[in-house]
């Protein structure tokens, strides 16, 4: 077995175990985000949304829902064009640091604590189970965002997108749309097992810290 495909055979068994085992330990604290997802707002506590897999595969993936039922897809289409062209406006994170998300008047009350904690993808593991989507990787993007990529982004489709990733651990909302494709690239051009752990050991960390949010 050549190296990479040793490589890609032991990523996806750290996939499965790790996904399983995930998604076993918190099963309650899932049902209790469902719950809670659902008492705050109208609407399915899942949230399920098409995006672009391995080579550009589309996929179904998973969330719980953050934003009001039924809200209007073109601002945040209107906000990827605008950081993708290097024109979207930045503002203060709640540490004080400059952030590139959207201040998005769609997300709930309770979808904001969500995000702020990335609790949100926690159903993501399915996902990973499933195949669509590995541990670590880039993060899956939405079909009208590959239609913005140039051919140097279209890179961070050759591998399976990621519950987390390198452009998480490094700076999550604070990067540029630059900044972001090319740790991407980085990993996809770099990746390993010793990496992928590398990563993962530094997602808890930067989630708790909440860099970039």
């Amino acid at each position: 077995m050549s190296g990479r495909k040793a490589y890609e055979a032991t990523k996806r068994l750290i996939d499965i175990i790790g996904s399983v085992v995930a998604l076993v330990v918190g099963a309650l604290p899932m049902l209790i985000i469902a719950a809670v997802v659902k008492l705050d707002s109208r609407g399915p506590a899942l949230f399920r949304q098409t995006r672009t897999g391995r080579d550009g595969a589309p996929f179904t993936m998973y969330k719980f829902r953050t934003m009001i039922h039924g809200n209007d897809p073109r601002i945040h289409e209107q906000y990827y064009k605008d950081l993708v062209e290097g024109t979207a406006e930045a503002r203060a994170g709640d540490d004080g640091e400059q952030v590139f998300l959207l201040d998005d008047p769609r997300i709930t009350r309770v979808g904001k604590h969500l995000r702020r904690l990335s609790l949100d993808e926690l159903p993501n593991l399915i996902n990973v189970l499933k195949g669509d989507m590995s541990l670590v990787g880039p993060r899956p993007p939405i079909p009208y965002e590959v239609e913005m990529y140039d051919d140097r982004s279209l890179r961070r489709l050759e591998v399976r997108p990621g519950l987390t990733g390198l452009a998480q651990v490094k700076g999550r909302g604070s990067l540029t749309f630059e900044e972001i494709i090319e740790y991407d690239i980085e990993y996809v051009e770099s990746r390993s097992t010793r990496f992928d752990l590398w990563i993962l050991a530094r997602t808890v960390p930067a989630v708790l810290f909440r860099r970039g949010v």
